[in-house]
């Protein structure tokens, strides 16, 4: 054995006994506990940036089961007024086609009124004499005011003012106040005439609505029917009350100076649907003739 193999086995021997290991080749393979870095390693997010990330969870694909239910809007809300398509009259009854023939019957007074309408209704009421026609009234409120409302103006007033019931009949010395939250009608019944108070979709963004009330009017009882449209903001009953007039019932709007807002009498002058404008001291004596 030459020189440089005995050192060689030497130092072997003396690694040996002194507990050594003989030195790692540098192409030894990974430690078991360490995961070497590819590309295809979850990406480490801390180095997104993070508008990048927003996007990324804004977009992912959800679990079919996690889909919002839709917001449904309160009845007789603003939302729903707002937020729902502006429909006719025509989505709770046909329009009159053409003036038909209605027999002598009793005379029956129409009122739609909205802003201020509670105080104007309140003036006119209480000035109405016990043996007036029957009446309907439109006014835009909630439901559980409308009750409310007709009991405090039944104790003030000569006739009987309550909330409408479904399949009443309109009464002479009566005046029937739509509930809020649903649509009134008038049906005839033999010479007779009743409500239907029903529900439905908003028809000009409103239940009950003016415009449902006069079509109905105009459709059942014709020149039997007088209509009154109060102080209110919008055009709900405006289309109505030409179709009163056109079938021949005597229409009133109130006027401009006395009005707190003249939207909806003024939309039903400009369609020529009017028969006379008076103020709204004059609407309690209008109605008064027509009593028996």
């Amino acid at each position: 054995m030459d020189s440089n193999a005995k050192r060689a086995h030497l130092a072997k021997i003396t690694a040996r006994l002194s507990g050594g290991s003989t030195p790692i080749s540098s192409e030894a393979p990974t430690p078991a506990n360490r995961t070497p870095s590819t590309p295809t390693d979850r990406p480490n997010h801390s180095h997104t940036p993070a508008h990048e990330r927003k996007h990324e969870a804004k977009h992912a694909p959800r679990p079919h089961n996690e889909h919002k239910h839709e917001t449904k809007h309160p009845p007789g809300s603003l939302n729903e007024r707002m937020h729902t398509p502006k429909l006719t009259a025509d989505a709770m009854l046909s329009a009159p086609s053409s003036r038909q023939f209605i027999g002598n019957t009793e005379t029956i007074i129409a009122i739609g009124a909205s802003t201020g309408g509670t105080q104007a209704l309140e003036q006119v009421l209480t000035q109405v004499a016990a043996n007036s026609p029957g009446i309907v009234i439109v006014q835009h409120m909630p439901e559980k005011f409308t009750s409310s409302f007709a009991a405090r103006l039944n104790t003030r007033c000569k006739i009987e003012v309550r909330e409408a019931k479904n399949n009443e009949r309109i009464l002479p010395g009566v005046a029937l106040v739509a509930p809020g939250g649903k649509h009134m009608l008038i049906k005839r019944a033999n010479n007779q005439y009743i409500v239907e108070v029903l529900d439905g979709p908003l028809v000009c963004r409103h239940r009950p609505s003016v415009d449902v009330l006069f079509r109905s009017a105009a459709a059942a009882a014709g020149k039997n029917a007088v209509g009154f449209i109060l102080t209110g903001m919008g055009d709900d009953g405006a289309r109505g009350m030409k179709e009163m007039f056109d079938m021949g019932s005597t229409t009133y709007a109130q006027d401009h100076a006395s009005c707190v807002v003249f939207g909806m009498p003024k939309e039903a002058i400009d369609m020529k649907g009017v028969s006379k404008i008076i103020p709204l001291s004059q609407v309690a004596a209008a109605i008064n003739q027509y009593g028996k």
